[in-house]
């Protein structure tokens, strides 16, 4: 995916966007493709119905153009040079692609304009509607924010668990002990996020290396092919951040946990755990409980909290009672 400085100069090639949704959303050429390495400017789809009956003010041209029963059934309508004007009008809008639903076919003329400006055309079994919902919320996957976070991720009875912490210090051992008790592995080593809907945050693979981990002195392991199905998860929302550190390059460890800490992955706020490591220590545990502690807390469940309210009741009822 292409991106620029800014939103609005993002795109995404109508090859691409093919590559990772085509199955999803059976979608077929029309003809042989051209003109694939055209680029989406614009996360969602276009009818252009009202630009086919004249209002030619505005036209979503940056935007995947759909024609379903309304539009193809107009422009059987019409005679076959008001049609040709309409088509060679259309495409000189430089418009990425043209997808028919409902298996419609397309006239020649149309054909024959597209060819002519390199815009390939497509055509699916969808439902015009049904079609629409699909590709908008793709097409928003593929231009949401993304980047790569430097750990590994688990879901442990749905909390998103992206574990970070210095090369060797035992992250990918933590996360298989953690698979051995059941839970789920989202990523090992590298974790890809993308944000969504602007206030949380997706984890998962890359494809080359799903449901892959590498354990020092062992290799490379198929998780799925050792541990089952149930131990791997495509993606997961990211609800908590632990970073597993050296006890001694600590230099204070808060040990009521009063203190909520954050990080920030793509704008978002994540809760985040800092967890010492020295020889002894059950990590893979610790995480478990940080986990349970977080999902507590996301209940309305915060025990440090408790302890000092409670705390602060019975210091005020001390002052009271030697006051009085």
């Amino acid at each position: 995916m292409k991106k620029a400085g800014s939103p609005k100069e993002q795109s995404v090639a109508v090859e691409e966007f093919l590559k990772e949704h085509s199955e999803e959303l059976k979608l077929n050429p029309i003809g042989e493709p051209t003109g694939l390495h055209r680029h989406i400017k614009e996360p969602t789809v276009n009818r252009p119905g009202l630009a086919l009956v004249g209002y030619k003010k505005y036209f979503a041209s940056k935007r995947v153009q759909v024609f379903g029963s309304v539009e193809t059934t107009y422009l059987r309508s019409l005679n076959p040079q008001d049609r040709a004007d309409l088509y060679n009008w259309i495409f000189k809008t430089r418009i990425p692609c043209v997808i028919f639903s409902r298996n419609l076919n397309p006239d020649k003329a149309l054909l024959s304009a597209a060819r002519k400006a390199k815009v390939p055309v497509f055509k699916t079994p969808l439902i015009t509607m049904r079609f629409i919902n699909l590709a908008t919320l793709a097409l928003e996957m593929m231009f949401a924010p993304k980047t790569n976070e430097i750990g590994c991720m688990v879901d442990i009875l749905g909390v998103g668990v992206i574990i970070r912490g210095e090369s060797g210090i035992g992250k990918s051992e933590a996360v298989l002990a953690l698979v051995e008790r059941g839970y789920s592995l989202v990523a090992d080593d590298i974790t890809k996020v993308t944000r969504i809907d602007h206030h949380y945050i997706v984890g998962t693979s890359d494809e080359m290396t799903r449901n892959l981990m590498e354990i020092r002195g062992i290799g490379l392991i198929d998780v799925a092919a050792m541990f089952g199905v149930r131990s791997i998860r495509k993606e997961k929302q990211v609800n908590l951040v632990v970073n597993l550190v050296h006890w001694d390059k600590l230099k204070q460890i808060d040990r009521l946990g009063i203190d909520n800490e954050y990080v920030e992955i793509l704008g978002v706020k994540i809760p985040h755990i800092t967890i010492p490591v020295s020889p002894g220590r059950d990590v893979a545990r610790l995480i478990e409980v940080a986990a349970f502690q977080t999902k507590l807390k996301a209940s309305g469940i915060n025990t440090a909290q408790a302890l000092s309210d409670r705390l602060v009741r019975k210091m005020t009822r001390n002052r009271s009672t030697h006051g009085d």
